[in-house]
C-alpha cells in the first residue's frame, strides 16, 4: 500500500556510505568543546584587563596577532594529520591531544597565572598555547563530516545536529555564565568570575571530546584516509598554495563563510553584548535570556534547511537562506531605531515579544545558512578528491582556515577599536554603564550592519561556484569509478 520511498544511491546511481544516527549525535557534541571554550575565549579582553593589566587597544592588537597566528598554524596542522598513523587511529589522538593543550593555555590564561603580576608576555604565551591546542581539536574536528558519510541526504543532517549544539551549548552557557555565575561573583567582570567560567568550561570541553571519539571511533581506521591515487606521496607546502589556486568552489566558500564569519565574531565579543543586552536594554541577565528563549524554536528551522539542501545542494542553501536572512535583520534594525530599547527589558511588553519573535527568525534562518556550509564543506573536500586523486581533508580544511584566520584576525580590533571610540581606552564597558546615542549607533552597526555586509559579499561569490547539486552526484560517480578501477589494479598486480 506504501512504497519505501528511494534513497539516494538508488536515485543517483551512487553507493553512498552513510553514518549511524548515534555516530552523528556523538561527533555533534564536538559543540561541547569548541562553543564551551569560545564562550570563555569571548571573555579574553577582560582577562588581559583585569588579570594582566593590559590597555585596551593593546588588547584589540594582541588578540587579532593571535588570530592570524592561528591562521598560520591551521595548514600545518595539514601536515602533522598525514603524518600521525598509530595503533589508537589518527582521529582520536589528535582530539585528545589537541584538547590537553588547550586546556593548559586557557587554564593558565584565565586562572593560574592571571592577577598574579604577570604582564603582556605571559598573557601572549598562554594565548598562544590555546591557539595550538585550538588549532589540532578544531581542524581534526572538521575533517570528520566527509569522513563519515557521502550521501547528499545525509550530510545537511550531520549539519542539523551540529548547528543545533552549537546553538545550544553557548545559550546555556551564557544562560549559566551571565544568569547564575556573573551575578554570584557580584554583577562585574572580576577574577573570581573568570577564574570559576574557565573550570566548569574546560569540564565540560573535557567530556564533550570523549564523546566525540566514542562516535568516530568505527571511522578512525587507515583506509579511510586513501586517495584515487595509487602511488601516496607526502604533503607539501606547494599542496596548499595548489589547492588553493584550483579549487574554485573552496575559493568561493572563502569569500562567502569569511566574511559572515568575521561579522560573527566582532558581534559575539562580550564587549558588544554587554553594549547591546546591559546598556540598550538595561537588563544583561533578561536579555541573555530572551535571547536564549528565540534561540529554542529557531532551532527547528535547522531540520527544514537540512531537507531543503537534501533536495537542492549546498550551494543553493547557502544563497536562498542568506537572502532570507538579510531580509530579516533589516526588519531587526528598523525596529531597534524606532522603539524604546529599555522597554525591550520589561517583561510582556510588546517591544519585548517583537524583539523575542524578530530574533527566533534570524536565528533560524542563521541557523539554515550554518547547515548549508557544514555540508558544502564536505562537498569540497570530495570535490578536491575527484580533482587531484588526493584526499586530503585537513588540507582543504586547513586551507579555508588560513584564509578565514586572515580575515576574522581584525574581529577583536573592531570590537576593541569601537569601544575605544566611544571613550572606553582604559576600561571596558560595564552593564551599569550610561545609556548615550553614540552606544547606540555603534552597536546597531556592529551587531547587525555587519552582518548584512557579509551577506552581500556572499551573494557576490557564490553564483561564480560550479559545486551544484547534479554536480556533486556526477563528483561521486567519479570518485566511485576511480577507485573501483584502482582496486581492479591492486588485485591484477597481486595476482600476476
Amino acid at each position: 500500500m506504501f512504497q519505501k520511498k528511494p534513497s539516494a544511491s538508488e536515485v543517483d546511481g551512487v553507493q553512498y556510505r552513510r553514518a549511524k544516527t548515534w555516530q552523528i549525535i556523538c561527533y555533534a557534541c564536538n559543540a561541547f568543546v569548541g562553543m564551551s571554550v569560545y564562550s570563555l575565549i569571548g571573555m579574553a579582553s577582560y582577562s588581559a584587563s583585569i588579570g594582566y593589566g593590559i590597555t585596551t587597544a593593546t588588547v584589540g592588537i594582541i588578540l587579532m596577532l593571535a588570530r592570524i597566528l592561528d591562521g598560520f598554524t591551521d595548514p600545518l596542522l595539514a601536515f602533522v594529520y598525514d603524518r600521525v598513523n598509530t595503533r589508537f587511529g589518527k582521529l582520536r589522538v589528535l582530539l585528545i591531544s589537541g584538547y590537553l593543550i588547550e586546556a593548559v593555555g586557557l587554564l593558565c590564561m584565565f586562572n593560574l597565572c592571571s592577577s598574579k603580576g604577570f604582564g603582556l608576555p605571559v598573557f601572549a604565551l598562554t594565548y598562544i598555547i590555546y591557539i595550538i591546542g585550538y588549532t589540532v581539536t578544531n581542524m581534526t574536528a572538521q575533517t570528520l563530516p566527509a569522513i563519515m558519510t557521502n550521501d547528499p541526504r545525509q550530510r545537511p543532517t550531520i549539519g542539523v545536529w551540529t548547528t543545533a549544539l552549537n546553538y545550544f551549548v553557548p545559550m546555556a552557557m551564557s544562560m549559566l555564565i551571565y544568569t547564575v555565575i556573573l551575578p554570584k561573583c557580584g554583577g562585574t567582570f572580576n577574577q573570581d568570575f573568570l577564574s570559576t567560567v574557565c573550570t566548569i568550561v574546560l569540564i565540560i570541553a573535557g567530556i564533550g571530546t570523549l564523546i566525540v571519539c566514542a562516535g568516530i571511533s568505527a571511522y578512525d581506521k587507515p583506509e579511510n584516509f586513501e586517495g584515487t591515487n595509487k602511488k601516496h606521496e607526502s604533503l607539501k607546502m606547494a599542496d596548499v598554495l595548489e589547492v588553493l589556486k584550483h579549487n574554485k568552489p573552496l575559493q568561493c566558500y572563502i569569500a562567502s563563510n569569511a566574511s559572515d564569519k568575521l561579522a560573527q565574531q566582532v558581534g559575539s565579543q562580550a564587549i558588544i553584548n554587554t553594549m547591546l543586552n546591559g546598556i540598550l536594554i538595561g537588563n544583561m541577565g533578561l536579555a541573555t535570556t530572551l535571547s536564549m528563549i528565540s534561540m529554542v524554536p529557531s532551532i527547528f528551522f535547522a531540520a527544514f534547511g537540512a531537507k531543503y539542501v537534501g533536495k537542492k545542494g549546498s550551494k543553493k542553501g547557502i544563497v536562498t537562506w542568506t537572502c532570507v536572512s538579510m531580509t530579516i535583520t533589516a526588519v531587526l534594525i528598523l525596529f531597534f531605531i524606532f522603539t524604546d530599547t529599555r522597554q525591550i527589558g520589561v517583561i510582556g511588553s510588546w517591544n519585548m515579544i517583537v524583539y523575542v519573535l524578530l530574533t527566533l527568525l534570524q536565528n533560524g534562518s542563521n541557523m539554515c545558512i550554518t547547515t548549508s556550509n557544514n555540508s558544502y564543506m564536505a562537498d569540497t573536500i570530495d570535490y578536491e578528491l575527484d580533482r587531484s586523486g588526493r584526499y586530503i581533508p585537513a588540507v582543504v580544511s586547513g586551507t579555508y582556515s588560513l584564509i578565514d584566520k586572515l580575515i576574522t584576525s581584525v574581529a577583536a580590533v573592531i570590537a576593541t577599536g569601537a569601544v575605544a571610540l566611544l571613550g572606553y581606552t582604559t576600561t571596558m564597558p560595564q552593564p551599569t554603564d550610561a545609556y548615550t546615542s553614540s552606544i547606540f549607533w555603534m552597536t546597531l552597526a556592529i551587531k547587525y550592519g555587519l552582518p548584512m555586509l557579509g551577506w552581500v559579499i556572499t551573494l557576490i561569490a557564490m553564483p561564480g561556484c560550479p559545486l551544484t547539486k547534479e554536480e556533486m552526484v556526477n563528483v561521486q560517480k567519479r570518485i566511485a569509478d576511480k577507485k573501483d578501477a584502482l582496486r581492479h589494479e591492486v588485485i591484477a598486480e597481486h595476482m600476476q
